[in-house]
This record gives C-alpha cells, sequence and structure tokens, in this order.
C-alpha cells in the first residue's frame, strides 16, 4: 500500500495544493514544520506526494495555514481517497482537482506524449481556438479555462521544461473547429512551435487499413525523471487518470507503436503548411 501512494495522482495533487496554501500564506517548510510538530522533510514529502498526510493530519495542517470551511473540507476529503492508485472523475471536464492535477504532472514531467484524434494539444492551442473548442462550456467557466489552458503552455517556455512529443490525427488538420480564420492561425502556430527543440510534432496520415490505438482515443502519457509514468484520459464528461504499472505499459507501447506509424518530424511539416496554403487560398 505504500509503494501506491508514493506515486499516484491524488499524492501529487493533494501535495501540490498544500504546496500553494503554504506559499499564499507566505510560511517556508521549516515554519510550517515548526507549527506542527513535525520536521521541515515530513513537510517536503507531504508536498512532493511522497508521504501524503492522513486526513487528521491534513485537517492539522490546514488549520496551521489558515485554512476553514468548504476548503477546508474538500482538501481533508481528497487525503481520504488519496491511495487510490487509479482516479477517476466524472462531470465537466476541467474541474478544480483535474486542472490542478495537470498542471502538477505537466510542471514536472520530463517528457509529454500527448497523442490526439480530432482536436490539437491544448499545450499547442491558440486562444481563439481553445475557445472554439470549449464553446459548448457555460459562457462563465470559458475564460477560466482559457486562462488555465494559456498558463499551461508556458511550461514549455521554462528552465528544464518538459519535451512535448504531439502525435496528432491528420483528421485534426482537415476540421473547421472555430472556422477557416482560426484554423489558419492555429495551422501557423504549430508550425511555429514545431521549430522549438523541445516539441516534435508527428501527422499520423489518414487513411489507416489496419486498426491502430489512436483509433480507441485520445491520451497523455507523463513521465518523470523521479515517479512512474501516469496516463490521463478525458472524454465528453469523464476524466481518469491511470498509474497502474500495466495499463501505463500498454498506454507506452501503444504511444511508441502510433510514433513508428506517423510521418517524421520533417513530413508531419510540409503536411501542415500545404494545409496551411489550401486554407489560406480560400480565404484570399
Amino acid at each position: 500500500m505504500a509503494r501506491t501512494a508514493k506515486t499516484n495522482p491524488r499524492a501529487r495533487v493533494l501535495g501540490a495544493e498544500l504546496r500553494q496554501l503554504r506559499e499564499a500564506a507566505g510560511l517556508g517548510v521549516r515554519e510550517l514544520g515548526r507549527r506542527l510538530g513535525v520536521g521541515h522533510t515530513t513537510v517536503w514529502r507531504y508536498e512532493s506526494g511522497l508521504k501524503p498526510p492522513s486526513p487528521e493530519d491534513t485537517a492539522s495542517l490546514l488549520t496551521a495555514l489558515g485554512v476553514t470551511g468548504a476548503e477546508k473540507e474538500r482538501i481533508v476529503k481528497m487525503a481520504r481517497t488519496v491511495r487510490d492508485p487509479n482516479w477517476l472523475t466524472s462531470g465537466v471536464p476541467g474541474i478544480r482537482e483535474e486542472l490542478a492535477a495537470l498542471i502538477e504532472f505537466e510542471r514536472t514531467a520530463t517528457r509529454i506524449t500527448d497523442v490526439q484524434v480530432l482536436v490539437f494539444p491544448g499545450m499547442l492551442q491558440t486562444r481563439e481556438y481553445m475557445q472554439a473548442v470549449m464553446s459548448t462550456l457555460p459562457p462563465e467557466l470559458i475564460e477560466t479555462r482559457v486562462a488555465f489552458r494559456l498558463s499551461r503552455r508556458e511550461i514549455l517556455d521554462s528552465d528544464g521544461g518538459p519535451h512535448l512529443a504531439a502525435l496528432i490525427a491528420e483528421a485534426a488538420l482537415h476540421e473547421r473547429i472555430g472556422g477557416a480564420a482560426v484554423m489558419a492561425d492555429q495551422l501557423r502556430y504549430l508550425i511555429k512551435m514545431s521549430k522549438r527543440e523541445n516539441v516534435t510534432i508527428q501527422i499520423m496520415p489518414s487513411g489507416a487499413t489496419a486498426w491502430h490505438p489512436a483509433h480507441a482515443g485520445p491520451f497523455i502519457l507523463f513521465e518523470f525523471d523521479d515517479q512512474k509514468p501516469i496516463v490521463h484520459l478525458e472524454h465528453f464528461r469523464t476524466a481518469a487518470f491511470l498509474r497502474n504499472v500495466k495499463d501505463v505499459n500498454d498506454y507506452r507501447q501503444a504511444a511508441d507503436n502510433l510514433r513508428e506509424g506517423a510521418l517524421s518530424p520533417k513530413e508531419s511539416l510540409e503536411l501542415i503548411a500545404s494545409r496551411l496554403e489550401a486554407i489560406e487560398g480560400e480565404l484570399g
């Protein structure tokens, strides 16, 4: 059980939230440890997800940080289920815990493999494309979601940021989400990002005569230096985080198979440029 608790998604997210609350309170790990009567390394292990605190320790920590009411109850509830190895959420994708998880995994990953079928990876989307993708959400949620997604793009600019390997089905190039002008800007942005050293874009060509893993849907594989990999799945109203070893290994193998069958980065760039030229011709 201890092995599971060290690396599961909930432990990482719980730790990230506790760290953010501590920083917001203006406390260092040593001062917080002093208030709790524990060593600063214990606080660090809580925040890193290596040793998730018990619900009782979480409640004491939140009290020391001045967190009360519904916010305290929400985080203590997370601590009660922190040892669940796979994490499923239902409802509108992008609820607070899921967003916190994505940001934490993107921030700490060394490599991100994002497989997309009909849309472009979130970290490679323009603002206008994001707004079009999210157009069915309640209006009051759209700008918040867009702001979060834009902040996630900045991770690629940070020192020691992850390498993003985007595997995109050719069908995404032919969708008109947001209209021709939005799509043209989106393709220009893909071309720009493809020139970065820490971004690799490969297009999975249409016309397959045999089934391959992308036909089953999109997924994101996060790989870390100090933790086991985690897989994120997101569908219409449900999202899941997986860290079961067999499940993750299957997705790693799927990503390798898709990479081998995709166009090379150079060929992919040429295809994107060709599609952009066609759309620009239509726009005049």
